[in-house]
């Protein structure tokens, strides 16, 4: 499923995130497939995501620019590609 501003997503719960330096690791016990998040920001909203109805919702929430939010989008949308973020 594609991720767009509206779409409701949470980290799936096989997902551990450890914060590192330059963002942080995205490790899913059950494909093991290891992804780097590379900005904080990101890290950011990938952590608060299911704290919010929407993506839409967690940017703002999170203070993202609006003129970021594609790259954040497009971000979001291949993380549920390796089933780092699962879209309800």
């Amino acid at each position: 499923m594609t991720a767009t501003l509206e779409s409701s997503c949470a980290v799936h719960p096989q997902v551990a995130i450890r914060p590192e330096p330059f963002g942080a690791l995205a490790y899913h016990y059950g494909n093991r497939r290891l992804v780097f998040l590379r900005h904080p920001d990101v890290v950011r909203v990938v952590t608060s995501l299911a704290d919010h109805a929407t993506v839409r919702d967690a940017l703002v929430a999170n203070g993202i620019d609006e003129k970021r939010w594609p790259s954040f989008v497009k971000a979001i949308d291949s993380l549920t590609t390796s089933e780092i973020i699962n879209v309800h």
